[in-house]
């Protein structure tokens, strides 16, 4: 216990003073799950929405596939990415590649998955008949969506949040796309792994540190939002 308390204590100090390399990191890795995830959501959305309302031939295939891109391996995400941004392949021209704009794209293809599968299932586990009431009395499909989109909406946070998670913690497809480049493109997680490989523990546990304290942060909001939520029902239902 002694080699790992030694550590801690030179590590601790680097995250209580602000040590320039460590917030460097952790806000490149606070701007990628942020941007990534808005991107995700802007794309996702109306996938999701067309799942989880429509009335369409095939929509239960669609949504079997939402799920499985779930288990998208990152390293294979990474591998296209990186294929189609090399030079003189189709978006060679662009020269995103080992750049942090090629991080966001990677980390978006991974983020979206969590928009197009959990939001279709929230809507979907709405009370039945809710839904079918709103067409009944001529709900158009903005409204019907909005409407979908406001009960379901503990669901929509969890896919965000889920979403955020995914991209604050994700490795393989960072250093493949963006190169692991200090300063540049390396996020917390990517920078454990090059710290571990330098042999430099301490870092590797002060960035590990700030990583497990963002996501306890995310989980927090999540069970907050969730108590809230169900507070909000509880007077709606005694008031009522």
């Amino acid at each position: 216990m002694h080699p790992l308390w030694n550590e801690l204590r030179r590590a601790i100090p680097l995250i209580v003073h602000q040590n320039q390399y460590v917030m460097n990191v952790t806000w490149t890795t606070i701007r990628v799950a942020l941007v990534s995830t808005g991107c995700a959501l802007a794309l996702g959305m109306p996938i999701a929405l067309t799942i989880g309302l429509g009335r369409f031939r095939g929509r239960r295939v669609l949504h079997i596939l939402a799920n499985a891109s779930l288990a998208l391996p990152p390293v294979l995400v990474g591998v296209w990415v990186l294929v189609f941004l090399v030079p003189h392949a189709p978006f060679g021209s662009l020269r995103y590649a080992n750049t942090l704009t090629a991080v966001y794209i990677a980390q978006t293809v991974l983020a979206l998955p969590f928009m197009v599968a959990l939001v279709p299932a929230a809507i979907q586990a709405l009370p039945p008949g809710l839904l079918d009431q709103a067409r009944a009395f001529g709900a158009s499909r903005r409204q019907l969506s909005m409407l979908a989109l406001r009960e379901a909406r503990i669901g929509v946070l969890v896919a965000v949040i889920a979403a955020l998670a995914s991209t604050l913690t994700e490795v393989a497809a960072v250093i493949i796309v963006g190169g692991n480049q200090v300063d540049i493109d390396q996020t917390l997680a990517s920078a454990i792994v090059e710290q571990i490989g330098n042999g430099t523990t301490t870092y590797a546990l002060a960035l590990g540190i700030v990583l497990l304290a963002l996501v306890l942060v995310l989980m927090a909001v999540l069970t907050a939002l969730q108590q809230f939520s169900g507070g909000i029902h509880l007077r709606f239902r005694t008031t009522s």
